[in-house]
């Protein structure tokens, strides 16, 4: 069985929350090796951790730009806080999730456009302060996304980390690829209608590509249910880490390659751009294991 990485996937989400652990297992037995939880506000720094304790997963810290409008000065504090704490944490992986969105009518405009963008640049400094890579929501703002990254990172080197969810140009994907990252695809890509998107999945860098679901959301389109179809009683598939491995096969197909140079492409893509997963994925790599215990916090005895 082939093994893929998962570096996109809110297993800490409500709609998960009946179930996490029997997702978590479907996931494995369908060869999901690993999934990056990245949080999405301080609320659920502690639940990220504990979910990538508990099934062998990591994680990263950041507060999302939808999630801007109930945070304050104080969350950045406790951002700053909770990575100095977990420093040394072989599973905390990334700053993230954090960016910019401006699909979302409201975060578009003022207050809350300067303000998403504060958070982001704050954001990209704490990454620079704790050396981290970061995992970054860019929706409809890879120019903007961008202007940040080259102005916190001048003189400081590329950055690391993954551009989660790209659906730019191939001039915007390139200009991120400079600057260090790789690109994030996960169902989006699988609709016929997704022209753009699956042209640069399939023309882009293989180097330059990492797989993720962002489930729950993002479904593939195996998953998809039309408006008329839910009217009429049928439900909406949910989406979930055990959909990884087909969706790297369908980006397998697109690009005229096996499934198995995909995996081993995509693997080696994650731990590029983040570096701990190396530790982690030790046994996967052909690498010596290193043990990664529970921190005390965390175990029950």
């Amino acid at each position: 069985m082939l093994s893929w990485i998962d570096t996109h996937c809110h297993l800490d989400a409500s709609e998960f929350a009946p179930d996490a652990a029997q997702v978590r297992a479907s996931a494995a037995e369908a060869g999901v090796a690993h999934c990056v939880l990245p949080a999405v506000a301080v609320a659920n720094f502690a639940a990220v951790r504990t979910l990538a304790y508990a099934h062998g997963d990591s994680y990263a810290l950041g507060i999302h730009p939808l999630y801007v409008a109930q945070a304050g000065e104080h969350d950045l504090d406790a951002l700053d806080a909770a990575l100095t704490a977990q420093r040394d944490d072989p599973r905390l992986v990334a700053v993230g999730e954090i960016g910019l969105d401006y699909l979302v009518p409201a975060l578009c405009q003022s207050p809350l456009r300067e303000r998403q963008m504060h958070f982001y640049r704050a954001q990209l400094r704490l990454a620079r302060k704790h050396g981290l890579p970061v995992i970054l929501h860019v929706r409809r703002s890879a120019d903007q996304l961008f202007q940040g990254l080259r102005e916190i990172g001048a003189g400081a080197g590329p950055w690391q980390g993954i551009a989660h969810a790209f659906n730019g140009s191939s001039q915007q994907a390139q200009r991120l690829v400079d600057a260090g990252l790789k690109l994030g695809f996960g169902g989006a890509f699988t609709y016929d209608r997704a022209l753009q998107l699956r042209r640069l999945a399939a023309e882009l860098p293989l180097e330059a590509l990492v797989l993720e679901t962002d489930a729950p959301d993002m479904p593939p389109h195996w998953l998809y249910t039309t408006a008329a179809a839910r009217a009429a009683g049928q439900a909406q598939g949910r989406n979930s880490p055990q959909q990884l491995p087909r969706i790297g096969a369908a980006l397998a197909a697109l690009r005229g390659i096996t499934p198995e140079a995909m995996a081993q492409a995509s693997t080696a893509n994650a731990v590029a751009a983040l570096p701990r997963l190396g530790l982690l994925l030790a046994p996967l790599l052909g690498a010596p294991y290193t043990d990664c215990p529970i921190p005390d916090d965390l175990n029950p005895t």
